[in-house]
């Protein structure tokens, strides 16, 4: 098996099917113009760290290498594109502004990295890797979200997870700090490393999502960011944007159905008998607050008459029942006091009739409640 990279056990989390598509079968996504803006932001992080000597770049070769670096893939618009771009600049000048004030050459930039997790090989580039004065490691992943992350995000990271266990084996050295760099506003928000218990946990999630991969298991989950760039083979989705199938290759009873206006129908049905179950509610109440306060047990339509009762729901005193039945031998027949049970056991003629009327007396009423039952005159002149 191929080594696994952060990005695919992610896309494996959200949709197993999507892993599939796009790492087994080859299907290439859309570009997408926030995917080309991150890129394009990663690039230029790298670069300035990557330079040794005599230091940093100036602030006009940072911003050189950003536009020959741009990527013009996935925009929807010259607009958009020009917008961001500008916000871009814009960025890279705050970023070059903060990380001049106290620059220090990195333990490594870019770094790809393979390495192996209870016998699962994992690969995958750190974005940057600082040696801190108590001799430990700090890591930073670029991330060029919209929206600035919390801390409570950073601590459950999965990516900085793998890539805290990846540093440790390639150095031997103990992580102290973990964070994920927002570009967009230049903020980095940070994490002690993770425990010992963390990193065996996810160890156990790599090594499940390996077995899972090579077991071929690829179901599609729905989630999020659902339809993805593959909705044609998707079966919650195949409906909507793939080619219709054939009538000839239909089972017989589905040939020349309308699925859509089946959809369409059922859809209405049951919007109907939502206001119809709300009307016979409201009706039902009405019919019973009328036979309380007139006394009747019975009201008429010209065809139809409803009969009204209240109806009681027994229970019993489940420490009585037992203090009779267990000495009997019956307590394990109601099985820790069924109520249908006990009821069938009273109707069995099993035990003697002072037994009975001891569990008579330990009934109690639950609770009561109205019952109506709608007989239909017609029918009956009929009959």
């Amino acid at each position: 098996m191929r080594p696994l990279s952060y990005t695919q056990i992610s896309t494996y989390q959200t949709c197993p099917l999507s892993y599939k598509l796009q790492y087994v079968d080859g299907l290439e996504p859309e570009a997408k113009w926030y995917f080309s803006f991150g890129d394009t932001l990663h690039k230029c992080a790298g670069y300035f760290f990557r330079q040794r000597l005599p230091g940093y770049p100036s602030l006009d070769e940072l911003l050189d290498f950003y536009h020959h670096s741009w990527c013009s893939d996935g925009w929807p618009s010259p607009e958009d594109e020009a917008r961001e771009k500008a916000y871009g600049e814009h960025i890279l000048r705050e970023f070059w502004r903060i990380h001049t004030r106290d620059f220090r050459v990195p333990l490594a930039t870019e770094r790809m990295f393979i390495t192996d997790i209870q016998g699962v090989k994992l690969r995958g580039f750190i974005d940057r890797i600082d040696k801190l004065d108590s001799g430990r490691l700090a890591i930073v992943d670029y991330k060029s979200n919209q929206q600035l992350f919390t801390r409570d995000y950073v601590e459950g990271s999965l990516q900085l997870t793998l890539y805290q266990m990846a540093c440790e084996q390639l150095w031997d050295m103990p992580v102290e700090r973990l964070t994920l760099y927002h570009l967009r506003t230049n903020t980095p928000v940070s994490s002690g490393p993770r425990t010992r218990e963390q990193l065996d946990e996810a160890a156990r999630l790599v090594v499940t999502v390996a077995e899972n991969i090579a077991a071929q298991r690829f179901p599609a989950t729905e989630n999020q960011y659902c339809p993805c760039d593959f909705p044609q083979y998707c079966p919650y989705y195949r409906h909507q944007y793939g080619e219709p199938v054939p009538d000839r290759s239909k089972p017989e009873p589905l040939r020349g159905v309308d699925i859509a206006a089946a959809v369409e129908r059922y859809a209405r049905l049951l919007s109907d008998r939502k206001d119809i179950d709300n009307q016979i509610e409201e009706l039902r109440d009405l019919l019973v607050q009328y036979c309380q306060v007139e006394g009747l047990n019975r009201v008429y339509g010209p065809e139809h008459a409803v009969t009204f009762r209240m109806v009681e729901r027994k229970a019993y005193d489940q420490d009585a029942v037992k203090a009779i039945l267990e000495p009997l031998g019956l307590w394990h027949q109601v099985l820790q006091l069924d109520p249908k049970k006990l009821g069938d056991l009273l109707k069995s003629g099993d035990i003697p009739p002072d037994v009975q009327q001891a569990l008579v007396a330990a009934t109690e009423v639950a609770s009561t409640h109205a019952q109506l039952w709608v007989r239909d005159l017609k029918k009956d002149r009929e009959e």
